[in-house]
């Protein structure tokens, strides 16, 4: 997150931000636009990657008001592949939006592996829209952006609403 004397360098520059602090959580020892602010010891993360490495693949295939963290998973990666997709390579799809909801249930292995690949995803997905920082804003890009943030923030408070079940 940019402080407020360190403007953002472009439309781009500051969307990123805004993801970065909803999926990887805050600089340590910074403010934050609107996660609870990391401590200067890195401590106090409470950025998506930091919120589901903190719970066992149990915890995140348990079920709770129909849904899994295992799924909320899945599903948040997949949309960040998708963005990667559409905005970079022209792909329209069709997208299953259903079968992104899967697996579920995970067992240790497959909760490390759901957790690599959004963590991929999102990288793939800086990647590409670092390649959009020098460019005007572009309607198509940022808002694939901006979707990027309320999505990944959206399931952020759902996962964080269902932990509540599973501990």
């Amino acid at each position: 997150m940019t402080t407020p004397s360190e403007p953002a360098s472009s439309a781009v520059s500051g969307i990123l931000d805004i993801l970065r602090e909803a999926t990887l959580g805050g600089h340590p020892g910074q403010g934050t636009a609107f996660l609870d602010g990391t401590k200067a010891d890195g401590s106090s993360n409470h950025g998506l990657l930091a919120t589901l490495d903190a719970l066992s693949a149990e915890q995140a295939s348990r079920e709770v008001l129909g849904g899994t963290v295992a799924a909320h998973a899945a599903h948040t990666a997949y949309h960040l592949e998708v963005i990667v997709r559409w905005e970079r390579d022209g792909d329209r799809g069709p997208f299953d939006w259903k079968g992104s909801f899967q697996p579920a249930q995970v067992d240790a292995a497959g909760w490390a592996s759901a957790r690599g690949r959004l963590r991929a995803a999102y990288d793939a997905l800086v990647t590409f829209a670092r390649t959009w920082e020098a460019r005007p804003a572009e309607g198509d890009v940022t808002g694939g952006l901006t979707g990027a943030v309320a999505h990944v923030a959206y399931h952020l408070g759902a996962i964080r609403q269902l932990i509540k079940g599973v501990q």
